[in-house]
């Protein structure tokens, strides 16, 4: 019973923020280029041209290219491979994109905002440019059609170097924790893009469609786009801007409303007045104030001998409540006894 009605109320929360009006966020965070994101962009571009460099002088990695290849993981293990044909889909561009896109769109909707959407297409043009032009430049034969076993295979007219499908499920679901609105779910999202990423990269290697290097360097292009999005953010932001400005005239010339832009509103400064006396009210009268006292003369004391304290006579103070003591005796003489 507790746990149906744990649910039952988790879903309708579910079902309540859906129901909510769409609303701009009044703070969207987004991503600078911090110094350690400068740091993580050069230590990665340096490993993709290690990678690269490693591959064109035919080093031990080219050998171990071979080796993972001749061992053939899908012989090895084909009790999975029905299942990592399905699971490598999570790599191809087309599905990947509408299903992200999907998510985007809606969120953008939600939020008022076309920085989402923007940010996707974004990364998936850099992701189209850089990738594909290093294939086409690098040219290098896959596994399945290697000619001269322990070679390199570039320059062959390939097109599998680096791998495009790991490159993909980096950018794709990376792209998802890049934008998260708070730092928990960004780094739940950056551990599940990256378990993602790296299993459709083991996948490509254990159907045999890519070396092992091939996808050491998609890792390595995928998450180059990902630091470098910030350098982006101010184009995005103008082209968010430039299509708002044309919907706009878009609906004034059907003669629609425009919409008001989301400008956060500050409030203006309140000044506390003096409340004035009603007239009916006459004001209350001032209590008299005592006149100030002077100076107070100095007191001198007398000249004249000084009696001892002993041979003082007590003297009740007026007002005391004490009564006075007439048995009392000076000190320093005898008290007679008592009966």
């Amino acid at each position: 019973m507790r746990t149906e009605r744990s649910l039952t109320r988790r879903l309708d929360r579910v079902f309540a923020r859906l129901d909510r009006e769409p609303e701009r966020p009044a703070h969207i965070d987004v991503p600078r280029m911090s110094r350690h994101r400068v740091v993580l962009f050069t230590a990665t571009l340096a490993f993709y041209l290690a990678i690269v460099w490693a591959v064109v002088i035919t080093s031990w990695l080219v050998r171990l290219d071979w080796q993972v290849m001749f061992f053939r993981p899908y012989q090895q293990w084909p009790q999975i491979h029905a299942f990592l044909d399905y699971y490598v889909v999570l790599g191809q561009r087309g599905p990947t994109a509408v299903m992200v896109a999907a998510w985007l769109g809606w969120r953008s909707w939600r939020q008022h905002t076309l920085r989402p959407l923007l940010t996707l297409a974004t990364s998936l043009l850099l992701l189209n440019i850089t990738v594909g032009a290093a294939k086409l430049g690098m040219g290098r034969l896959g596994p399945h059609y290697a000619t001269v076993i322990g070679s390199n295979e570039m320059g062959m007219g390939g097109d599998i170097f680096p791998s495009g499908h790991t490159a993909n499920a980096v950018v794709t679901w990376g792209i998802l924790a890049y934008l998260a609105s708070s730092p928990r779910a960004r780094r739940w999202l950056s551990a599940l893009s990256a378990i993602t990423a790296l299993g459709v990269g083991l996948t490509t290697v254990y159907l045999g469609t890519h070396w092992l290097s091939d996808v050491l360097l998609g890792w390595a292009a995928g998450l180059l786009i990902l630091l470098a999005l910030p350098w982006f953010e101010p184009l995005i932001t103008r082209a968010e801007n430039a299509l708002f400005d044309l919907r706009d005239l878009w609906r004034a010339r059907r003669g629609r409303p425009v919409p008001a832009p989301a400008v956060p509103v500050t409030p203006a400064p309140v000044l506390l007045k003096q409340r004035a006396a009603p007239a009916e009210q006459p004001a209350p009268a001032r209590e008299p104030v005592a006149p100030a006292r002077g100076p107070r003369a100095p007191v001198h004391r007398t000249t004249g001998a000084h009696s001892p304290r002993s041979e003082r006579t007590p003297v009740t103070p007026a007002g005391s409540r004490r009564p006075p003591h007439a048995e009392r005796v000076p000190r320093g003489t005898t008290q007679p006894a008592r009966p």
